[in-house]
């Protein structure tokens, strides 16, 4: 089938779909599965975050940081010299600074080749001063790796504790680490498309969707929105 008359059929098919709207067991007002699907597979925005790192695992060496845990530094990194945990929560398990990603002086500047920031910076109210101190623990030529939601239901567990406060776009994402990083040092990806978005509010894991379907990548309907910056040398 030729691109344009492939086209036409999906306009067509787009047209019929949208006058003969059949609800079925979408018709609820609660999701299909609580806390984003985790009990029932892998969520939505976590295959296409890992996914990301998988694809960036490069970057994941020397003297790293990873939020909350280590659990990514562990599977995608690489030569890793020492790995650091930071974590708000005093006492945390695994952590080895606590300290609030916004201010946190008891890191020297300059001390990471690597930074892992997986969904936090929609948690941290003042996200400049966080993406601020970033660049300043970072080493030159260091780089961060960061992840934040677009599309996506409240994480009720953080809302309670701490607070779930941001989700971003790909241009929000840019002029916030603009603020600190060279514009040309920054380079930004999103993930997602209709069935994932509507899978991942559902929480429908992403092992009930095909690898094709996951793979279409729509800019209208961003659940993930991934950013990589690196201090100049």
């Amino acid at each position: 089938m030729s691109v344009p008359l492939r086209h036409y059929a999906r306009a067509l098919s787009r047209r019929i779909r949208s006058r003969f709207i059949v609800f079925g067991t979408l018709r609820h007002t609660e999701p299909v599965n609580l806390g984003f699907g985790i009990r029932q597979g892998t969520p939505v925005d976590r295959h296409y975050l890992e996914a990301y790192l998988g694809r960036h695992a490069d970057a994941i060496t020397g003297w790293a940081l990873e939020v909350g845990g280590r659990d990514y530094l562990d599977r995608f990194g690489h030569d890793l010299t020492r790995v650091d945990v930071l974590n708000i929560v005093d006492g945390a398990e695994g952590a080895t600074v606590i300290g609030d990603l916004a201010f946190c002086p008891q890191i020297a500047d300059g001390s990471f080749d690597c930074m892992v920031l997986t969904q936090t910076l929609n948690y941290v109210f003042d996200m400049k001063a966080a993406v601020a101190e970033v660049f300043r623990m970072l080493a030159p030529g260091g780089t961060v790796l960061c992840t934040v939601p677009g599309l996506s239901q409240i994480s009720r567990y953080d809302m309670d504790r701490w607070g779930d406060r941001w989700r971003l776009t790909s241009l929000s994402a840019r002029e916030l680490f603009a603020t600190a990083f060279p514009a040309e040092a920054i380079e930004v990806e999103t993930f997602g498309n209709a069935l994932s978005a509507l899978c991942f509010i559902e929480g429908i894991p992403a092992e009930r969707l095909r690898p094709e379907e996951l793979a279409v990548n729509d800019p209208d309907y961003q659940i993930l929105i991934a950013i990589r910056a690196r201090k100049p040398r």
